[in-house]
């Protein structure tokens, strides 16, 4: 576990970040296909257990961010990056009363797999090794793209992004560890999401999947938590959210995506989605439309 020193408090820049309101802006830019982008600044907000289907690249520039990361929590302060990888349970939250800022880039599988095809020698799917990674130049490349993509430099946003995928790859990359085989617990936990996932909306009892699927309901939640990292129902409600955005991105209302993924209402998605994706739907749905028009 990796504890914050004295470099981990904020760092003052115009004022500091004392006093100021979070805020959070999610989006994508058209130029740079399979990434979302994100910068924001959270005091109080706490990121449930939830995945990604891209990667995670965080960098942080004030504060620090904690993460629960392989089964320990994991503490990133200025200079460094919370790099996760797809599909991993993790979650987020402050580690200093005054929270913490940062840019984010989510590259998807594909497009970092192109990268380290052209550029390392890593043999299979690549990943990262390190939660947390002390790197001030990869740090201040992340928000280079991020501030080429606001002023819509497609040059410098698309060579920057793959400059800083290249550097933490090399120095902090490897191949993901290989699945592990099968057993009957396994192939219990991959036939319960497959039917959570055809039942979204309407979901059994955790005693009903196990009958159905021969098992018992404790043995099926042992496997299941095995295999995803997360308990059935905490896996159901990351993969609403998911299900909402692609939602989102096709342009449905966030109210007809709320009652589609089996959340009850718009506020009850709303609580979810900001928990999870870390803005609300509105404001996600807002920035996606911005981006298909500019």
């Amino acid at each position: 576990m990796r504890t914050p020193g004295p470099a981990a408090r904020l760092t003052t820049q115009n004022g500091g970040m004392a006093g100021s309101a979070e805020r959070a802006r999610h989006w994508r830019y058209a130029e740079l296909p399979g990434v979302d982008l994100l910068r924001a600044r959270y005091v109080e907000k706490k990121f449930v257990r939830h995945t990604h289907e891209n990667f995670v690249i965080a960098a942080i520039a004030d504060g620090v961010e904690v993460f629960h990361h392989g089964g320990a929590d994991q503490y990133a302060g200025p200079g460094t990056l919370a790099l996760v990888n797809p599909d991993t349970p993790h979650t987020g939250r402050a580690g200093v009363p005054e929270g913490w800022r940062y840019g984010a880039v989510y590259p998807s599988p594909d497009v970092v797999a192109e990268i380290a095809a052209e550029t390392t020698t890593i043999r299979g799917t690549p990943g990262f090794t390190s939660p947390v990674f002390d790197d001030p130049y990869a740090v201040g490349l992340v928000h280079q793209v991020l501030r080429a993509a606001d002023e819509g430099n497609a040059l410098a946003a698309d060579t920057l992004l793959r400059v800083a995928v290249t550097r933490l790859l090399r120095l902090n990359g490897g191949p993901l560890p290989q699945r592990a085989v099968r057993t009957a617990g396994t192939r219990f936990a991959a036939r319960a999401r497959a039917v959570l996932e055809d039942r979204m909306a309407d979901p059994p009892t955790l005693e009903r999947l196990a009958a159905d699927l021969g098992t018992s309901p404790f043995a099926l939640l042992r496997a299941f938590r095995t295999a995803y990292g997360m308990p059935p129902h905490t896996w159901l409600t990351d993969a609403r959210v998911r299900r909402a955005r692609s939602l989102l991105d096709a342009g449905t209302a966030p109210a007809e995506a709320a009652v589609a993924v089996g959340f009850t209402d718009q506020p009850h998605l709303n609580r979810h989605f900001s928990r999870i994706v870390g803005v609300p739907p509105g404001a996600y749905q807002r920035e996606r439309r911005a981006a298909t028009t500019a």
